[in-house]
């Protein structure tokens, strides 16, 4: 199929290039629109990986990468989610990029801004390949998405359903069948065994049945428009053999009638009733189905096309005289954004007297947010759970909802409250009760209601609403029909009952991502952090007070739910809501404090709310409440602290306010995962400074951490190993790891997958063999042959990481030479990663390469894999980082044969010279070392002498640090004895 879309795009005449013409511009433009909205209308396809990467030379920088879900490291960007092999699904190395999922694609196109058509043209332009395998997956999708929406059973039409209960039952019937069986076992997602192609045709499956009387086999189609025989005919051709089927006999409403006309005995059989096969559920009665008119399945496969729903219909006693039903297209098609442009624009009588609020863009004060809506950077839309066929022999209540509902759609006012009432005494958190009301049509209903004037009806709409958004399929449902937008304009209504219900049923509801973007939209942030004004605390409250203190509770669960949006955490900033949840952290409800330190520790992923949360001093109202009772309260602060203690100062506060020893206390509580979670990732945060890690050694905390090594979940040992690697920073904490116990499980973890863990253990790992008596431990447990096998990671974290412990590994180990060339094509690997892109695993590899060259055959053996040309190609960098340990490896490898000369050869002095402008005395010191080994080599010093390092060096001779003394006067002597060399040589 993408062979066949992209012969219709236009080439040049060489063939490698796309014309400039007006086909190829609205080829073009169709993906791209596709694309870029692909994530944001079915995030379950768009999360699935490719089997092959696009590839392609992009114009894109990594600074244009300002997604928290990309890792930026310099000039090279990566995505944080990785495919099952630890491959990262998005990985730009300037100028290529490789993108293996649909969801990342799309994000890229948004952060592309302007350069949106640019990208898709060079990825189609790049590679043959790449434009075949991405028109192939732009076809595919939209043909599912077609065939969804045409295959949905309608009135009279077969569905899979149907098909699939009527041959369960026949397959049970072998006295009058030989055999029934599909010619596929495998089923899509829309309940169909046929191919796409043929599923666009209507075919659902395909049967191969012997029955007792007939032959040859029955071979049957079952289609949407009914069932027929086909005759099937055998093509060969020169790659083998293949089935081709025709249409054979008039078509059948079913199979059952299809048999009882080609088979007596079984027509015999059916007639007698000897089994139950008569009535055959049939598309209506399958519960769950939505029906689609027949007059719509010519509808436009755009479904990027961003256009309003039709208005749900209104209330019997609002649309007086509305006789005539107009039918509309199901909920699944007005998601897929499927539904005719005519229904559209003429939204019909029944919705004419809507009177619903305007929320036209132009007329809201927030409508800028109307431009941006579609290039959020958050997590994915919430995915429907796949739910299996509810029983026909479902319980009373589901029938008795569905009359209530019914009542309601045709009652006044005063039968409307009696059945609002009624519907409450019914268990709403129940599924069946919740899917009863939205099978029969009563969350139309349920929101027109909010329209009305009469206010005890939207008590009652709300209060349903609010029990039964709890269930995914509602919330998106709600969210379809415009629900959230009239209960933001709730949000201003003088009646604090009203205010409190809206907000408690927005918080249900904005747990995904569309929702959490209409209700900023619409100006709900605002609105909601407004409910947050009240006094928190008081001796004695009033009733009104009372009211004030619920209704800013609800504000802020609703706020909590939203807060999950980065840029709905700005909305909450910029209306003022910091100073308001800082007040509100003054109380001691419980019930108050949870929502409002939960959207902090939402919000304190930013940096804005992180210096907010030390200047308004809430630091010490969330240490406080660490002491708390309410464990939930507990985890959300740890958590908070967790986000907060990037910042030194925050890092003090905690240890000014004593918050230290109530997380220490806290992880005695192992059996809630969740709090343990948050309390270790606070200690590992917090023990970045020595002074709180020094209050840790008095609390005994790295006993308890060590003994949470063990039958933990990943999330919690991330933590857990974090902080041991920060408290191993302190040399007495190293013996307490290792008479704990600790060591053994640290190298068994790094075994594992999980990349974060991998890089806090592999830090950890490397602390410890810092210590000598701990190095004997980790090699005897084959901890520096994990460290290596890591260097093979994909993730560029790990592998520096792996790289960095392994220099202490090599220099404690007893017998390190030895140890080094153990490891069967070690070297060869550790020179390769020379190449990276990325500066902190260069870094780390120079490190690791200036211990291994210590030993003489070793450095013989990486002299071999070309470690020299390799490191001059380096020198040219300006990171510091980087300086001070390439230095040290060029030093290090300048000790064998010939090296020395060929760093001369290769243009490495000269780079090396500039080093010593640097502001760091680290890179003064390595880089003076490195002078003096290559200065023993004549051609060097006339290289080093022209680009003026005499100069420099003498002043780096007048330096404290003794080393950095003696390598520049060295190299100043070996430069000064060529100089008097030459003079002698000159005068004879």
């Amino acid at each position: 199929m993408g062979l066949t879309i992209s012969r219709a795009v236009q080439w040049s005449s060489d063939g490698d290039q796309l014309e400039n013409s007006p086909l190829n511009n609205d080829i073009l433009t169709e993906i791209l629109l596709f694309t870029e909205g692909f994530e944001d209308r079915h995030p379950q396809e768009a999360s699935i990986p490719f089997c092959e990467p696009l590839q392609w030379n992009t114009s894109l920088e990594a600074a244009d990468f300002t997604s928290d879900i990309y890792n930026t490291r310099g000039e090279s960007a990566v995505s944080l989610e990785c495919d099952d092999k630890g491959r990262p699904l998005l990985q730009l190395s300037p100028p290529a990029i490789t993108v293996h999922s649909f969801y990342h694609l799309s994000n890229l196109l948004k952060l592309s801004k302007d350069k949106k058509m640019k990208e898709v043209w060079a990825c189609l332009e790049g590679e043959l390949l790449c434009m075949h395998s991405l028109l192939y997956y732009c076809f595919w999708l939209l043909s599912c998405i077609f065939v969804v929406c045409v295959l949905l059973p309608r009135e009279g039409r077969l569905s899979p359903a149907a098909v699939n209960t009527e041959v369960d039952l026949l397959k049970r019937e072998n006295r009058v069948l030989k055999s029934v069986h599909y010619t596929s076992d495998y089923v899509f997602s829309n309940g169909c065994r046929s191919p796409p192609w043929r599923q666009m045709e209507g075919e659902i499956c395909s049967l191969i049945i012997e029955t007792c009387d007939t032959e040859p086999t029955l071979f049957i189609t079952c289609n949407t428009s009914g069932v027929f025989l086909n005759e099937v005919r055998k093509l060969i051709n020169g790659e083998g053999v293949e089935n081709s089927s025709m249409t054979k006999s008039e078509v059948y409403k079913d199979i059952v009638t299809l048999l009882k006309n080609q088979s007596p005995h079984f027509a015999a059989a059916a007639d007698e009733q000897d089994f139950a096969i008569q009535d055959v559920p049939s598309a209506k009665k399958i519960l769950h189905v939505e029906t689609v008119d027949v007059e719509e399945t010519g509808q436009t496969l755009k479904s990027y096309d961003h256009e309003e729903k039709n208005v749900p219909e209104k209330l019997a006693w609002n649309k007086p005289g509305s006789r005539n039903k107009k039918l509309e297209p199901s909920l699944k098609w007005k998601n897929l954004g499927l539904t005719s442009r005519e229904s559209k624009k003429s939204p019909g009588p029944a919705s004419e007297n809507k009177k619903k609020a305007n929320f036209s863009g132009s007329s809201l004060p927030g409508s800028d947010d109307f431009s941006e809506s579609s290039s959020e950077d958050e997590e994915d839309e919430e995915k429907p759970e796949r739910r299996a066929e509810i029983p026909t022999d479902l319980p009373s209540e589901y029938w008795q909802i569905q009359k209530l509902v019914k009542y309601l759609k045709g009652a006044n006012q005063t039968a409307t409250v009696i059945v609002l009432c009624t519907l409450r005494d019914f268990n709403l958190v129940q599924e069946t009760c919740q899917l009863a009301i939205r099978d029969v049509g009563g969350l139309e209903v349920l929101i027109n209601l909010l329209d009305t004037d009469d206010i005890r009806c939207n008590i009652g709409s709300l209060k349903i609403l609010r029990e039964i958004s709890c269930n995914s399929l509602i919330r998106q449902t709600i969210a379809d029909l415009g629900g959230l937008q009239t209960m933001v304009s709730i949000l201003d209504t003088p009646v604090k009952e009203l205010k409190c219900l809206a907000a408690e049923t927005i918080a249900n509801v904005a747990k995904f991502r569309r929702a959490r973007r209409t209700v900023r939209q619409y100006g709900g942030i605002k609105r909601l952090v407004e409910l947050l004004d009240c006094l928190p605390d008081s001796v004695s409250l009033s009733a009104e007070q009372e009211r004030d203190a619920d209704v800013a509770r609800c504000g802020a669960l609703a706020l909590w739910s939203c807060s999950k949006s980065t840029r709905n955490k700005e909305s909450i900033r910029q209306a003022g809501g910091i100073p308001l949840l800082a007040r509100l952290l003054k109380s001691s409800q419980k019930n108050m404090l949870i929502p409002v330190v939960g959207t902090l520790q939402e919000c304190a992923s930013e940096k804005s709310y992180r210096i907010a949360i030390q200047t308004e001093g809430m630091i010490e109202d969330l240490v406080k409440n660490l002491s708390c009772d309410n464990q939930e309260l507990q985890m959300h602060c740890a958590s908070a602290i967790f986000k907060c203690a990037e910042d030194k100062h925050t890092r003090d506060l905690v240890r000014q306010y004593d918050g230290l020893k109530p997380l220490v206390m806290l992880l005695n509580k192992a059996e809630n995962k969740q709090l343990l979670a948050a309390t270790t990732g606070a200690i590992w945060k917090c023990s970045i400074s020595l002074e709180n890690v020094a209050k840790f050694q008095e609390y005994r905390a790295l006993e308890i951490l060590v003994g949470l090594l063990k039958d933990q979940p990943e999330e919690v040992l991330v933590n857990v190993v974090g902080a041991l690697g920060e408290c191993a920073q302190i040399s007495e904490n190293l013996a307490t790891i290792r008479k704990s116990g600790g060591i053994q499980p640290l190298v068994k973890l790094l075994s594992g997958t999980n990349q974060a863990l991998l890089v806090n253990v592999t830090k950890a790992v490397g602390a410890c063999a810092t210590d000598p008596e701990n190095m004997p431990i980790i090699d005897r447990l084959d901890g520096v042959r994990l460290l290596w096998s890591l260097l093979k990671n994909p993730s560029p974290d790990v592998q520096a990481s792996a790289a960095w412990a392994i220099c202490p590994c090599i220099e404690n180990a007893k017998d390190a030479g030895e140890m080094v060339r153990s490891f069967v094509g070690g070297l060869e690997l550790i020179v390769n990663l020379l190449k990276s892109q990325n500066k902190d695993v260069l870094a780390s590899v120079c490190a690791a390469i200036a211990k291994i060259a210590k030993d003489v055959e070793n450095l013989a053996v990486i002299s071999d894999h070309g470690v020299v040309p390799m490191l001059a190609n380096l020198t040219n960098t300006v990171d510091d980082k980087l300086r001070r340990y390439l230095a040290e490896a060029i030093a290090c490898c300048c000790m064998w044969g010939s090296n020395c000369v060929s760093f001369g050869e290769a243009g490495a002095v000269a780079p090396l010279v500039h080093y010593l402008h640097s502001k760091d005395p680290l890179v003064h010191q390595a880089t003076a070392r490195a002078l003096f080994e290559l200065s023993k080599d004549p051609n060097n010093c006339i290289t080093m002498h022209e680009n003026g390092v005499v100069k420099l060096l003498l002043i780096m001779i007048g330096s404290t640090d003794a080393i950095l003394q003696e390598a520049a006067a060295s190299c100043v002597a070996n430069i000064r004895c060529l100089a008097l060399a030459n003079d002698k040589a000159k005068n004879g």
